[in-house]
């Protein structure tokens, strides 16, 4: 494809032009290889890398945990250096931190939907394809951080008022992997930890 120039009379209007590109090229630079794992496993043994221990976490310890959490992204998002990626291969402490933002959304959505239907089953979400989409580095390091806390408290206190009789309502995700309100809080609280570990100073 070839695009005559001359009928732009402005640089507004080429970059208009030229901008579909600049995306895709975006995207093909920006996208690290999708984590395909099934990490169900970390319910039953500790992680040997970030050490989170989901068997022995207290349901009613959660909220607690998830706020200290976020606090600590907090600091993360200080660091002049957030938006840089370690390697091509991982994302910066700030792709890290809106993952984890949207994490505690769409974990909080799936819990509120378990406690509403028993058996409830999950919209996918890719969450590779997000971090793309919404593009992740570009977002404002600052924002982030106000809008992960603000999820993160969100969260914490919709797992905190779950009664105990309501804990082991059940919710299906499409891969087949079953939780209870229980296991579906520390599964999910490992996912924050393990990502806090991510980006740790090395």
């Amino acid at each position: 494809m070839i695009i005559s120039w001359q009928k732009y009379d402005s640089g507004a209007a080429i970059l208009e032009v030229v901008r579909p590109a600049i995306r895709i090229l975006y995207s093909v630079a920006m996208a690290i290889t999708p984590d395909t794992k099934n990490w169900t496993w970390v319910l039953d043994r500790t992680c040997p890398e970030c050490g989170f221990t989901a068997s022995e976490t207290a349901y009613e310890d959660i909220p607690q945990l998830l706020m200290a959490n976020a606090e600590a992204w907090q600091d993360v998002l200080d660091r002049p250096d957030a938006a840089v990626r370690p390697d091509e291969s991982t994302w910066s402490p700030l792709e890290y931190a809106a993952h984890v933002r949207d994490l505690c959304n769409v974990y909080r959505m799936r819990l509120l939907l378990m406690v509403d239907t028993d058996g409830a089953e999950f919209a996918d979400w890719d969450q590779d394809a997000t971090a793309v989409a919404e593009r992740y580095g570009e977002q404002d390091p600052a924002r982030v951080a106000a809008d992960l806390a603000d999820e993160a408290e969100a969260t914490a206190e919709a797992f905190a008022a779950v009664e105990p009789r309501d804990r082991t309502r059940r919710g299906l995700r499409s891969d087949g992997s079953t939780f209870t309100v229980d296991s579906l809080a520390r599964y999910f609280m490992h996912d924050a930890a393990h990502h806090l570990w991510d980006v740790r100073p090395r």
